[in-house]
């Protein structure tokens, strides 16, 4: 977070532009500075959000496949010994 915020810092001016040749400059400030934002978005909401659902997923299959083998060996045909 420091970091995107001091990359920020040091690209807002260059988004806002003011000044002789601003124009051709602020196209790549704004540029910058949606891109940090972005990224930033994605690492602190997104990213944790897709691991929580993929932590419940995983737990969905191993409750699945759980329930699959002791029904399985509820099942299992008894062998006579001999």
């Amino acid at each position: 977070m420091m970091t995107t915020a001091a990359a920020l810092m040091g690209t807002l001016p260059i988004a806002i532009g003011f000044g002789a040749g601003a124009d051709s400059r602020r196209g790549l400030g704004l540029a910058v500075v949606g891109g940090l934002l972005f990224s930033q978005v994605v690492t602190l909401y997104i990213t944790p959000i897709y691991y929580v659902y993929l932590d419940k997923m995983q737990t969905w299959f191993q409750s699945r496949k759980k329930k699959k083998t002791i029904h399985e060996e509820e099942h299992e045909p008894m062998v006579a010994a001999d």
